[in-house]
């Protein structure tokens, strides 16, 4: 676990695109010393937040966890933090939502194993790992910094970041992992049954988004999509001096009935001829 090479991989990290909210809990604090140490790392780390509380916990889940150190607790801390990094992103980018949680050495001996949990959430898929540790191994700080090291590793193969780093584990300590892609109709389906704040479908010809921080959003129904609609938003950039353009569709409407997948998709394909021509008429 070699400063050079775990330093070598979060530079990395920082030159991909994706950005990232992370949640932590009982474990793993290194992990962010390395990433906000590392020049760049605006272009990575949206926001981090260590709910170490039980009190701070509840607040961000909203509700009293039954146990605060298991898979679905990282799993559910992930998907709050994709939701979180949806709005904090700039337009286009892909975000990335990190869940943590662990039960590492403390002051007093644990009845229970030693281990932590890892949830890394993307838009179409999300990547789980779990480690149990050798009890009476290591000091805290030591698996702190372990923990830490898979934390890194699991953000660099998110990020599609090449390299590997030396976790410390013992050939004992096999880490349980698993990957659960999602297809667009699952997505959606996330999205109508509330688990997603939203879905973006981006349509700009630039590689990863843009540089703009300011969003333009025009919201409507676009059943169907038509001339006025891109004229309102012409006015808009116009008023507020520039932005990034986006259209909002409601899937859930106060007064009328959700739409369906299959509607949604529908509406969606609209936007692929005409946002196109709408932008080369903007240049």
């Amino acid at each position: 676990m070699g400063e050079a090479a775990i330093r070598t991989i979060v530079e990395a990290i920082h030159s991909s695109p994706t950005q990232a909210v992370v949640y932590l809990s009982g474990g793993a604090s290194l992990a962010l010393g390395w990433l906000m140490s590392v020049p760049g790392a605006s272009n990575t780390l949206l926001e981090a937040v260590v709910p170490y509380s039980r009190v701070s916990m509840v607040q961000l889940l909203g509700r009293v966890p039954s146990q605060h150190c298991s898979q679905a607790m990282a799993k559910e801390m992930a998907l709050l933090a994709y939701n979180r990094a949806l709005k904090l992103s700039k337009p286009g980018y892909p975000v990335l939502g990190v869940g943590f949680t662990g039960s590492l050495a403390t002051s007093r001996p644990k009845r229970g194993d030693h281990r932590f949990f890892l949830s890394m959430r993307a838009s179409n898929r999300i990547w789980e790992s779990s480690v149990t540790l050798t009890k009476n191994l290591r000091s805290r700080e030591e698996e702190d910094k372990v923990s830490s090291c898979a934390l890194i590793q699991a953000m660099a193969k998110a990020c599609q970041v090449s390299g590997t780093l030396d976790s410390g584990l013992t050939e004992s300590e096999v880490p349980y992992e698993s990957e659960t892609q999602f297809t667009e109709e699952q997505e959606l389906e996330q999205l109508i049954n509330g688990h997603l704040t939203c879905k973006i479908y981006p349509f700009s010809g630039e590689a990863h988004g843009s540089d703009e921080d300011r969003k333009i959003i025009l919201p409507g129904s676009f059943n169907p999509l038509h001339e006025g609609h891109l004229k309102l938003l012409e006015v808009a950039l116009r008023v507020c001096g520039g932005g990034y353009p986006c259209f909002e569709i409601s899937a859930i409407n106060a007064d009328k009935p959700p739409l369906s997948v299959a509607q949604i998709k529908d509406r969606v394909k609209q936007f692929e001829a005409v946002v196109f021509g709408w932008q080369e008429r903007q240049l």
